[in-house]
């Protein structure tokens, strides 16, 4: 069966071409039939023009390189990448170098050992990231999980190997704005997960800052679930069950004590909890708005500006 490795590449010129050299000598003699499909997604430096010599001086095996017209995020590339894959299985990899080719060997005999087993996913047992950020990703998969029906598995990446039927229907999940993390999770398939250890970079620096991760984490909650909106119906709920506790609070304090105009505090604290409330449950609705408003334009994922292939 035919391998394909999809690559998506944004200002990856120093690591693409240590990642090819190390793929190809850990393969020779072990997998035949294999092809790289590097996905230039908008780069600004001389990431295309590696992909070109590559392509061009290609021997060791097939390479296709899909050159995007502007940067639409890595999401966007991973959906280019297996569009244009012709494997019999595909598997996502990083150019960077911190997912090991050698991984992909592990995941092709896990696969070959169970034929029932449709995807391999490998996911990272010790986080090399400071405490914090490791609590953050802990508690954004807890929530996620409880208030998704899809499975989200702690630590798993992209970095995984699929079947053709697994790559087709995760084709057909059309949306705009995607999270893959999700859309694996969503088609199902029988999964197995394999332990890795996540390498340093080759060269350069991660694309992935905590405001990256925070936006990021945002659009999978919002993509999978409802739950904001539930918990702004919630919030509502209780803002008006206070309230009405308040305003007996307030007749029985008139009554008894003959007290004529409540705290000029309380009436301060009481707006600006109902007012912010009230914004934060607008901001909600205005989230998921704002994504039915892109969808509904029907706008392409990603647009190819130059596909190199045989």
């Amino acid at each position: 069966m035919k391998l394909s490795l999809v690559v998506p590449c944004f200002n990856e010129e120093g690591n693409i071409q240590k990642m090819y050299d190390e793929t190809v000598r850990v393969f020779d003699g072990k997998i035949d039939d294999y092809e790289f499909v590097f996905v230039d997604d908008g780069s600004t430096d001389g990431t295309y023009h590696i992909l070109k010599r590559l392509y061009e001086n290609q021997s060791k095996c097939d390479i296709q390189v899909l050159s995007l017209s502007r940067n639409f995020g890595k999401e966007a590339a991973i959906y280019a990448g297996i569009s244009n894959a012709t494997g019999d299985l595909i598997c996502l990899i990083d150019a960077d170098l911190q997912q090991r080719p050698e991984v992909v060997l592990q995941m092709l005999k896990v696969m070959e050992s169970d034929e029932d087993t449709d995807c391999v996913t490998a996911y990272q047992k010790v986080r090399h990231e400071s405490r914090l950020m490791c609590c953050m990703k802990s508690v954004f998969y807890k929530i996620i999980n409880k208030a998704s029906k899809a499975d989200f598995k702690n630590g798993a990446s992209d970095f995984r190997l699929m079947k053709r039927k697994v790559a087709d229907a995760i084709i057909q999940m059309g949306e705009y704005h995607r999270f893959s993390k999700g859309i694996f999770g969503f088609v199902g398939f029988n999964t197995k997960y394999i332990p890795y250890t996540a390498e340093e970079r080759h060269s350069g620096k991660t694309k992935w800052g905590a405001r990256k991760l925070f936006s990021y984490a945002i659009d999978g909650i919002i993509s999978f679930t409802t739950f904001p909106l539930r918990l702004a119906t919630f919030l509502g709920l209780l803002s008006a069950f206070l309230s009405v506790i308040y305003i007996i609070a307030v007749i029985i304090e008139k009554l008894a004590f003959g007290i004529a105009v409540p705290g000029y505090a309380t009436i301060i604290v009481l707006l600006l909890f109902l007012g912010g409330m009230q914004l934060f449950s607008l901001g909600i609705l205005g989230e998921y708005m704002s994504k039915v408003y892109i969808q509904v334009k029907q706008r392409p994922i990603y647009i190819l500006k130059e596909h190199l292939h045989k």
